[in-house]
């Protein structure tokens, strides 16, 4: 039986060694994320590469006509999606939507419990960032979306190593306690093994950082009220805090009333992001 010092210690030891297993993201958002990278690809080349997987194709149809388009004429093929979504939209719009496949290993009912949950988390914070990132106009939504939607990619290998262990799934304030100390650091590695760019391991890593300092408002300041926010009236600790004095609203030059305002008024909005990502409702 393992103690959870012994199995905090024996995943900062295979941290520290490289040996950590991590979620592998399915290959054609591998692809297109690389080809886009290329300044000279051509909307016809990624339609290309979408076209192979006709389930990813039909996501991204739907994407294009969502509301996020409201008032745009359907479309019905994935070039025409391609080209109203744009390139950079493309790009993070593959990776939300083929994310959900690494959430869905063959494990435990137990973990399969826990692993719904976080996606479940990870999809509401994910349309929280979507719609506060609107708030600041030099912030991409959709960029905040995937931001939001990784945020706890570092539990995975964390829940992964604990089926191993029966005794520390069935205690679950113990294994939160691992996770709370561990998922930011794993996950950071995780986006770095993706060769993800720099803006969203720092969101991995430090959303959880209340009193972290950084001048400019950037991805990890939307992520870290939106999880606030999906934690409210939770019985999670970030769930219990006095929100009054936290630096993040000083920052955001938002009041914690604002920022429930904002998230209110964003309700449309924010249910078509569950939609297109298959989370919460």
């Amino acid at each position: 039986m393992v103690t959870e010092a012994q199995f905090i210690d024996s995943l900062i030891d295979d941290i520290a060694k490289n040996r950590l297993e991590f979620p592998t993201l399915p290959e054609v958002a591998l692809r297109v994320r690389k080809l886009i990278e290329d300044p000279d690809v051509t909307m016809t080349q990624v339609g290309k590469v979408l076209s192979t997987d006709a389930a990813l194709s039909s996501r991204l149809m739907q994407v294009a006509n969502s509301a996020m388009f409201t008032g745009m004429a359907p479309v019905d093929n994935i070039r025409a999606a391609v080209n109203r979504l744009g390139l950079a939209l493309v790009r993070n719009m593959v990776t939300c939507v083929v994310m959900r496949t690494i959430y869905q290993p063959k494990m435990s009912p137990v973990m399969k419990t826990w692993l719904q949950d976080v996606w479940k988390h990870s999809t509401r914070v994910a349309a929280f960032s979507h719609a506060l990132a609107k708030l600041f106009p030099h912030l991409r939504s959709d960029e905040a979306m995937l931001a939001g939607l990784i945020h706890d990619i570092g539990t995975l290998p964390i829940l992964t190593r604990a089926a191993k262990h029966p005794e520390l799934v069935q205690d679950k304030e113990k294994l939160q306690r691992v996770i709370d100390r561990l998922h930011g650091e794993i996950g950071k590695l995780i986006m770095e093994a993706w060769h993800f760019p720099t803006n969203l391991a720092v969101v991995a890593a430090e959303h959880e950082d209340l009193n972290r300092f950084a001048s400019d408002i950037d991805y990890v300041d939307v992520v870290m009220v939106a999880n606030l926010h999906s934690h409210l009236g939770t019985e999670h600790r970030l769930g219990k805090m006095d929100w009054t004095d936290l630096p993040i609203f000083d920052k955001l030059q938002l009041t914690p009333q604002q920022s429930v305002k904002a998230l209110k008024d964003a309700q449309h909005e924010i249910k078509a992001v569950y939609a297109l990502l298959g989370g919460a409702s």
